[in-house]
């Protein structure tokens, strides 16, 4: 939830440690991400990654980071390149799936 209550993010179900603790992480970004805090939110989604490479999170931290970064500067480029990324780091993610519409 945000500073003002309203639901930004959600993980349910029983998860082990680390991955519990990326999607926390995860959904501090995702609430920067809804306020427009385009910066924090990059941040934040960078440090899921750096933090959790080897969980599911990770993969969607990617995603969102490259989203951010496009609404941050406006500069496209970067989600034609994410595809690759994500295919090459979490081929099985369905942020890899979500990011083909992409392809350049």
């Amino acid at each position: 939830m945000d500073a003002n209550g309203v639901e930004r993010y959600r993980s349910e179900g029983y998860l082990p440690v680390e991955e519990f603790r990326a999607q926390l992480e995860l959904g501090l970004a995702r609430v920067a991400f809804m306020s427009k805090d385009w910066a924090e939110a990059e941040r934040r989604y960078g440090e899921v990654i750096e933090r959790y490479p080897d969980t599911n999170a990770a993969a969607d931290a990617l995603y969102w980071q490259g989203v951010t970064h496009y609404k941050r500067t406006n500069d496209h480029t970067v989600l034609g390149q994410l595809p690759a990324e994500l295919q090459q780091k979490y081929p099985d993610s369905l942020a890899a799936l979500k990011s083909g519409a992409w392809v350049e």
